[in-house]
């Protein structure tokens, strides 16, 4: 399946860009984030387990357990504070 995959913030620097689009087969966002880290660089460095790292399916924020399914727009927050 095809998806969409925006970075944000600390992990678009790291990975060098803004959104890609993907061909996977991951069955999970949990795996999904997994593919992305094996590719090494900027991309481990930044997804890494262990990372807070929140994700977005279709702009809604949701747990990594949750399905991917063709045509998903995916994003990649890392921790934000504020004040």
């Amino acid at each position: 399946m095809k998806v969409k995959l925006r970075y944000f913030a600390s992990i678009r620097e790291a990975v060098g860009q803004g959104t890609e689009t993907l061909e996977t087969l991951a069955p999970t966002l949990a795996d999904l984030r997994d593919q992305l880290i094996a590719r090494g660089g900027g991309y481990s460095d930044s997804l890494a387990r262990g990372k807070s790292v929140r994700v977005a399916l279709n702009q809604v924020m949701v747990d990594e357990s949750v399905a991917v399914t063709d045509g998903a727009e995916i994003g990649f927050f890392p921790p934000v504070t504020g004040g």
